[in-house]
């Protein structure tokens, strides 16, 4: 984007799909910047349009607004890292029960695992197990 050009309220809200009420609220609230100037000759950037594609990005993933505030405040963290549990929060979890009474219980988001390194660690827990059974009944 031209980073000379200058954008009012209206074609900010167009240019991100948002009702002006909400692009009002996200810079209330501080996930936007306020605008350039003051009063009627306020004015927003193309900095203020990647900050509402990012803000919508983020909803469209399924993060509250209280998550993605989280998330911009620590824009250079790396990956995205977990968010806190609260009372009502849903996880999914995997489970693999490795032998009778010998069960692991992972949540690949808060670990940090993708698919496939979940089931690359289911595997290496069930041979580490059968390793152990293995050397037990031989001695």
């Amino acid at each position: 984007m031209n980073e000379s050009r200058t954008y009012t309220l209206d074609e900010i809200a167009a240019l991100a799909e948002l009702p002006r009420r909400t692009v009002r609220y996200y810079i209330q609230t501080g996930l936007v910047d306020r605008p350039q100037g003051i009063g009627k000759g306020a004015y927003y950037t193309p900095r203020h349009v990647e900050q509402l594609l990012l803000v919508r990005k983020w909803q469209l993933a399924g993060l509250s607004l209280e998550r993605i505030g989280e998330v911009l405040r620590q824009p250079d963290s790396g990956p995205l890292p977990p968010a806190p549990r609260r009372a009502g929060t849903v996880e999914v979890w995997s489970h693999l029960v490795v032998a009778d009474g010998v069960e692991v219980n992972l949540e690949p988001g808060r670990a940090g695992l993708s698919p496939e390194q979940v089931r690359e660690f289911f595997r290496a827990v069930t041979r580490a197990y059968d390793d152990l059974h293995e050397s037990e009944e031989k001695q």
